[in-house]
């Protein structure tokens, strides 16, 4: 099965799931239209196998279809913007 990402928002969080196994999630909180990523984290047996950038590509394209904004606190997702420009655009400037 392909993991997939879905927006948890009572845990204010983003969640990536191989079916009933969460492999990690991206914490964020919401500010009006902008969501702030404050902590993304995978699971130790899903690290460096793209788990992490599989679950920040599947919140940004969240983010952008619902017309948010993004600040991103969190190292990871910062990291991850700042090496794929095509997300460039959600990062919130003020």
């Amino acid at each position: 099965m392909e993991p997939t990402v879905q927006d948890v928002p009572e845990s204010s969080r983003y969640e990536i799931r191989d079916g009933d196994r969460r492999l990690g999630l991206a914490a964020y909180r919401r500010e009006g239209d902008r969501v702030v990523f404050t902590h993304t984290e995978v699971e130790p047996e899903a690290e460096g196998t793209g788990v992490g950038g599989k679950l920040v590509r599947g919140a940004l394209d969240d983010v952008r279809a619902h017309g948010r904004r993004v600040v991103a606190q969190c190292s990871f997702v910062r990291g991850w913007i700042g090496k794929h420009p095509e997300y460039a655009d959600l990062v919130d400037a003020s």
